[in-house]
């Protein structure tokens, strides 16, 4: 049996400014959320607030990744999927055995697996995660790029240069390589 589940994404060099650590392009993941179950959210900062925010889990590394797409997955690399975050679940969550731990992996595949219903295969999904009312809401996006998945993880013709003529605004050119290395937090 073939399902799918989110992969990890990188289109540019960001996530790896931006989070600590960074997911590997190509990690099956779920949203993550459970990460931060025992935070509050309003006290984050840094790289921290930033997978709070707007992060994925990947389930190879299990850092954060901004994107990730609607892919093909196979029976035997779900149930991997699902092994990995159960040892994880385990160890850096303490569930206090193996078939608790497996069950809330089995939870947070299934979701995993829900964001990708209706979607083809190829399709880009962003999260938003916020603190509202004390309770944290998570909204899902979709990009369309492509009919297929790509098989090369290290550049992606996504993004095109257009020239504008007559426009007055001032150019902006953020600095994401250094904006890491700054102290605090951008909103």
């Amino acid at each position: 049996m073939s399902g799918r589940l989110p992969r990890t994404l990188r289109l540019d060099p960001s996530d790896t400014v931006i989070f600590d650590p960074a997911a590997e392009p190509g990690e099956w993941a779920v949203a993550g959320a459970f990460e931060f179950w025992d935070e509050d959210p309003a006290g984050m900062a840094g790289k921290r607030r930033q997978a709070f925010r707007g992060g994925f889990l990947g389930l190879s590394s299990f850092g954060w990744s901004t994107l990730v797409e609607v892919a093909p997955a196979t029976s035997v690399q779900r149930e991997a999927a699902v092994a990995a975050l159960a040892r994880h679940i385990r160890t850096r969550h303490g569930a206090p055995d193996d078939d608790t731990a497996r069950a809330a992996a089995l939870e947070e595949i299934g979701f995993a697996e829900s964001l990708c219903e209706g979607h083809e295969v190829g399709t880009v999904l962003a999260l938003s995660r916020s603190l509202e009312a004390g309770e944290v809401r998570e909204r899902f996006r979709t990009l369309h790029l492509r009919d297929t998945p790509h098989t090369s993880f290290n550049a992606l013709p996504v993004f095109g240069m257009v020239t504008v003529e007559g426009e007055d605004e001032p150019v902006e050119r953020p600095d994401l390589m250094n904006l890491g290395n700054r102290g605090g937090d951008r909103a």
